[in-house]
């Protein structure tokens, strides 16, 4: 996944669950429903992204830009094979985990498949991006091992950059391509927020602690702030790739 514009708010002060180790936060048996979750989540978004980035590789004009893709898919995969060794770890199974994920991520790649290689470099951009916002937002509730972990998933595999480089390149040559990616891209958010929107809803586990410990309930106010702060990170990285949010 690519980096994010959002403030990592886990380096601040922490307390309650934050405060807290895996082996003491995980004693609240619904604070463990939605780490499962969160990591279920996580590792099916990073598998999905492994054969997406296979995938777009087919498209590349290059063998030099087909290398670079091999590379990023490589990364995403050592971040799902982290994720999955975690919940065998904590004793779930990582399949069942990842289950209850797998209609959002497909029906949102089934909704958004590029047509072209530019298309496909700003959804990864977009896409990926949008998902690593959201779980920066919810690792600042995290206890301090599985923050940490989240927080290194989500380092960034060098789309981003790469991502930005093409698209420009490609503006420059074409102006016109411009307006085209900047209706995708405008397109690719809203999906993916939708696409969030729902997970979080449809989880009760997760959507409480989202919003601050079981026992705040699920509060939309602060699901909506949180939201908004997604798309503010969305609108520079649409000026970063010279379109128009």
């Amino acid at each position: 996944m690519t980096s994010s514009d959002t403030p990592d708010n886990a380096s601040t002060g922490q307390t309650g669950v934050a405060a807290m180790d895996w082996s003491a936060a995980s004693a609240d048996p619904q604070y463990r429903a939605a780490v499962v979750d969160l990591l279920g989540a996580l590792a099916y978004g990073e598998l999905a992204a492994f054969e997406r980035l296979a995938e777009d590789a087919k498209l590349a004009p290059t063998l030099a830009d087909k290398a670079e893709l091999a590379k990023m898919a490589s990364a995403e995969f050592h971040h799902f094979e982290r994720l999955r060794d975690r919940l065998a770890e904590i004793g779930e199974e990582p399949t069942l985990a990842m289950d209850p994920f797998v209609a959002a991520y497909d029906g949102f790649h089934k909704q958004t498949a590029p047509s072209d290689w530019l298309e496909g470099l700003v959804k990864a951009y977009v896409g990926d991006s949008i998902a690593s916002d959201f779980y920066r937002e919810v690792a600042v509730r995290l206890d301090a091992d599985t923050r940490a972990l989240v927080l290194a998933v989500l380092d960034d595999t060098g789309h981003g950059g790469f991502a930005v480089e093409k698209v420009r390149a490609a503006i420059d040559a074409e102006p016109r391509v411009g307006g085209r990616l900047a209706l995708w891209a405008r397109r690719l958010m809203g999906e993916a927020l939708s696409q969030s929107q729902r997970v979080v809803a449809d989880r009760d586990a997760l959507s409480t602690m989202l919003v601050g410990g079981v026992a705040d309930g699920f509060d939309l106010a602060e699901v909506g702030r949180m939201f908004s702060r997604i798309t503010e990170a969305h609108t520079k990285r649409m000026a970063a790739l010279g379109l128009a949010a």
